[in-house]
């Protein structure tokens, strides 16, 4: 008989088909396998007390494929593939998993048990332990609804509702859920925690905290065992000196190293610091920061605060002053103080005396006054003038109320003094050379150009009130009509106001050279 290929195929489908029916009976009736009784005292028979059931006194043990059931005695149910086991009721399946109970309703159906009063699971070296636990041997999880605590090597985990996969070894836990080590304590409301890694998965809003320092987040997860944690939602990391604040973080524990990523926001209480950034990496052992990315850096006071910007900012201890903090700024440097503004490529800054040195064509901005050299350094002094030092090719420039006209000063060094943001004294040391409009009781009457190897400046409003050369003074007055454009420069002459910081956003701004 020849078979055709459509006919073979309905042949093939069919045998197919009987094949899957008689094969999943078969795991049916497998699995749906009753109840033995493999050894008891005694056996009882009372309808009266309890229909279509048996009584089973005295060591019991009994035997569900492989799930083992021992207890003091127990009721064997007729007409359904059910028990109940009451005193020390003891489950064994896969001679792995215990689960302990006053008493225990187990259904051969379902595969699933009821244990109540006093239960413990033990699993692998994790301990569960509740008042009412369901267990379901089929899925390997159990369920708790009325507070229950999870102890394995490294945690004790707590919480009112919480389930334990013991084949996958997860569990997840909801409502009032607390974590504790000797090193550690964590309060959530919904935690899930990987035993086998020692893990525990965040999932809502939590706080981790030690005796020093307080974790927050709302997603993440953290190692209980490395330290290693990522918080990713809303996180915030604060101990007593500090706080920590962005859209995620990556933060170890053990060794303090953190990343901040994302509107990156840290504070140092302690010395009135903040740092902020798109990018931020520290260490909270070492107490140090580096921060790239619209780097900012802020020093706080109740009067006036000086706002930093740069390509990359470092924050670090100063090793000469208790609690003092070193910050080192690096590239295209702008920064802003209402009395006060400066630009240059590279500059440190000390909040000890708030000392700042400026390095690589630093320029300094004060009232109507430019100072430029080859390096700067400003001391902010409490109680009496600030100091700007300059050194090598010092040059200030004081613009005239005009706005037209500009006094200038000139020298290998010089010390300037600033007080109630303007500049009153000026020392010049080597190569002194001055360009300043001198004036009668009815307005400048020329232009005074003078040079001395040391020259001494009082200056009142912007303008030359007193000059005093110590050695071998050169000058000349020209007047007004007379002065040529060149003649109202010195060498080296560059206003740079395009460049001056006018408010604080203006240190993210980059202007053209002039």
């Amino acid at each position: 008989m020849v078979v055709s290929l459509f006919q073979y195929r309905k042949i093939a489908l069919l045998i197919f088909v009987l094949d899957f029916f008689f094969t999943f009976q078969a795991e049916a009736q497998k699995e749906k396998k009753r109840i033995e009784i493999e050894r008891a005292n005694s056996f009882e028979y009372n309808d009266k007390i309890v229909a279509n059931a048996q009584r089973i006194i005295g060591d019991v043990l009994i035997r569900h494929n492989t799930i083992l059931m021992w207890c003091d005695s127990a009721w064997s149910y007729t007409d359904k593939n059910m028990v109940d086991g009451f005193g020390h009721v003891h489950i064994l399946k896969d001679d792995t998993l215990n689960l302990y109970a006053d008493f225990i309703n187990y259904d051969g159906d379902r595969k699933f048990a009821k244990a109540r009063r006093n239960v413990k699971l033990e699993n692998k070296g994790t301990t569960l332990i509740t008042d009412s636990l369901d267990f379901n041997m089929a899925a390997n999880v159990g369920y708790y609804d009325y507070f229950g605590t999870i102890t394995d090597s490294a945690n004790v985990l707590t919480s009112m509702i919480g389930q334990y996969f013991t084949q996958t070894d997860m569990a997840h836990f909801k409502k009032d859920v607390v974590a504790t080590t000797d090193k550690y304590r964590l309060f959530s409301d919904t935690l899930i925690y990987k035993v086998s890694e020692k893990t525990a998965y965040i999932v809502g809003p939590t706080t981790i905290e030690d005796d020093s320092t307080t974790l927050y987040t709302e997603n993440g997860f953290y190692n209980t065992v490395t330290g290693e944690t990522q918080l990713l939602k809303n996180p915030k990391i604060t101990d007593r000196k500090h706080k920590v604040l962005a859209d995620s973080i990556f933060y170890n524990k053990i060794t303090g190293d953190g990343r901040a990523v994302g509107d990156v926001h840290i504070e140092d209480f302690e010395n009135r610091m903040i740092v902020k950034g798109n990018w931020v990496v520290f260490n909270e052992l070492e107490n140090t920061s580096l921060a790239t990315d619209s780097a900012l850096f802020i020093q706080y006071s109740e009067k006036d605060s000086l706002y930093l910007h740069a390509d990359t900012l470092r924050m670090m201890p100063d090793t000469t002053g208790v609690d003092a903090r070193l910050i080192k700024a690096y590239y295209k440097v702008k920064f802003y103080r209402d009395d006060m503004q400066g630009k240059c490529d590279s500059l440190v800054y000390w909040s000890k005396d708030s000392t700042i040195q400026l390095f690589n064509e630093p320029v300094i901005w004060t009232g109507g006054n430019q100072m430029t050299a080859r390096y700067i350094e400003m001391i902010k002094n409490t109680g009496k003038p600030d100091e700007v030092m300059m050194k090598n090719d010092a040059f200030i420039i004081a613009m005239e109320p005009d706005s037209i006209r500009f006094n200038q000063i000139k020298g290998r060094n010089m010390t300037g003094y600033v007080r109630n943001n303007e500049l009153f004294k000026i020392f010049v040391d080597g190569n002194g050379q001055s360009l300043y409009y001198a004036r009668d009781k009815e307005g400048i009457i020329g232009l005074n150009k003078a040079e001395s190897s040391s020259i001494t400046i009082t200056m009142e409003k912007n303008k030359v009130k007193r000059i005093a050369f110590v050695s071998n003074p050169e000058g000349v007055l020209n007047p007004i009509p007379q002065l040529q454009e060149e003649d109202t420069k010195l060498p080296g002459f560059t206003w740079m106001d395009l460049l001056r910081p006018k408010t604080i956003l203006d240190i993210f701004r980059g202007s053209a050279e002039p």
